[in-house]
């Protein structure tokens, strides 16, 4: 039995401040018992202006979020899988990445968001990931955490089942989803989402999500969400700012798989004929 964390964040336009709740919620975390905590999406910053993330976006080596949570990270000995930060690559891009963090400080693991969100919603909101951010590429899944093989996603991933597929296909016994969801998609889609996906991989999935609305103007959906592998929820944390538990039991993913075998079932399909 791992018991787990998730930070429940509206973070803001000031990374020191971001940083500093995110030290906060490393403590609690550790305090309450957890091994491994989960954080939102866009965990370091979250401003839809321009040229003031121009003047905070740092290179992954000099990004004080992450050397700030790596070390609280390590003071408190407490696996961390940071959801995303936005950082500067090698090419003066942007990467919107995932970290995870192990009890030593140590990053163990990257993930790019593969999937990103371009679309126009009938509330007159715009949104253009594609325009800043370079997509990822490949699939990851880290062994030996807590919470077994663990799978790597961001947000919009989570609507291409594929992506879960393989996770699955490669081990991965649970699967975060750290987010920061619009409230219109989150209330129609987010829950019924991840619970398919759960239930699709036979796997834990963990979803730590931003609330609120922020200092830049936007507004999220929070419900950071645990759901077991038979599509149960273990977790909702509504729409509080904060840290909240839960308990995972790894063997049960094995009894689904084993009651469902899906995986094993599943075959080639070649491209459909249109007749």
């Amino acid at each position: 039995m791992a018991r787990i964390a998730l930070f429940q964040s509206c973070t803001g336009i000031d990374p020191a401040a971001n940083a500093q709740a995110l030290v906060e919620a490393i403590e609690q975390a550790s305090a309450g018992g957890a091994e491994i905590l989960f954080t939102p999406e866009m965990s370091g910053l979250l401003d839809r202006d321009a040229k003031r993330v121009a003047n905070s976006l740092r290179s992954e080596e000099e990004d004080g979020v992450l050397a700030a949570c790596r070390d609280a990270a390590s003071r408190h000995g407490l696996w961390l899988h940071l959801g995303s930060l936005a950082v500067r690559t090698e090419d003066g891009k942007l990467a919107n990445r995932g970290f995870l963090i192990d009890p030593a400080g140590a990053i163990r693991a990257r993930y790019d968001k593969i999937h990103l969100f371009d679309v126009d919603l009938p509330t007159g909101e715009s949104w253009r990931e594609s325009a800043v951010y370079r997509a990822g590429e490949g699939a990851v899944v880290v062994e030996g955490t807590p919470v077994g093989r663990l799978g790597l996603t961001i947000c919009y991933d989570l609507r291409f089942p594929d992506l879960f597929s393989r996770l699955a296909e490669a081990g991965a016994q649970t699967i975060s989803v750290p987010a920061a969801f619009t409230v219109p998609t989150g209330r129609a889609h987010w829950e019924v989402l991840l619970r398919a996906r759960a239930i699709e991989a036979g796997a834990f999935i963990v979803a730590a999500a931003q609330s609120g609305r922020h200092a830049d103007g936007r507004e999220t959906y929070g419900h950071s969400l645990v759901v077991g592998p038979w599509g149960e929820v273990l977790l909702d944390m509504g729409e509080d700012i904060g840290v909240g538990f839960a308990e995972i039991e790894l063997n049960l993913v094995g009894e689904v798989r084993q009651r469902v075998p899906s995986l094993a079932h599943r075959r080639p399909i070649a491209a459909a004929v249109v007749q």
